[in-house]
């Protein structure tokens, strides 16, 4: 098992205090109470569902994907949060050194696999195997909880290999959650406090 609070330090001093319970309801961003109540009791845990996190820069993607995933945690499931860049880059190493097949043995035991900022850099062809992989090896048995600032229906054509796109996100897209945030950057509004 991995101890998820510390795993979810990489994602930044604020995002690692993240909890539902701080969740900011007055900023005007489309964020629906009842869903993330639900999302909150576990079930879409329970039952390998995934969630979808979209929005633009700033407006708390992040935190609440690691929100949700402190409640995971607290509730006793697994979890590891990870940015894109990072885990493909660590899984290009892992082809080099032989842990490959280890690793993604690991991540596909974890209850819940936080992948951060989805699609913010170009994604070759080694990266889009090693993502159907990946998902394959979770799919109807862990979730998975995924931010990007691009939304999920272009996500096909950023993932450009229409046979890989389709398998990839018939893995990911159909039993997802998906919450689409909007409004401007919170970070602005902290920087004038």
């Amino acid at each position: 098992m991995v101890d998820a609070p510390h795993e979810l330090l990489d994602a930044g001093e604020r995002a690692a205090a993240a909890c539902v319970e701080d969740i900011n309801w007055r900023a005007s961003r489309g964020l629906d109470r009842h869903l993330v109540a639900n999302l909150a009791g576990g079930d879409w845990l329970r039952q390998a569902h995934n969630v979808l996190i979209t929005g633009a820069t700033g407006c708390g993607k992040t935190w609440l994907g690691c929100a949700l995933a402190h409640q995971a945690a607290r509730s006793g499931f697994s979890v590891l949060y990870t940015r894109s860049a990072r885990l493909f880059g660590e899984l290009q190493v892992a082809h080099g050194d032989g842990s490959y097949a280890r690793r993604m043995t690991q991540l596909a035991k974890l209850d819940l696999l936080l992948i951060d900022d989805f699609a913010i850099a170009p994604m070759g062809a080694a990266e889009r195997n090693d993502l159907l992989e990946l998902l394959d090896d979770r799919v109807g048995s862990r979730s998975t909880l995924i931010t990007s600032q691009l939304p999920v229906k272009a996500w096909h054509a950023y993932l450009d290999d229409p046979t890989l796109a389709d398998a990839i996100l018939d893995r990911i897209v159909h039993s997802s959650h998906k919450i689409e945030l909007k409004g401007p950057s919170l970070r602005e509004k902290d920087k004038d406090q």
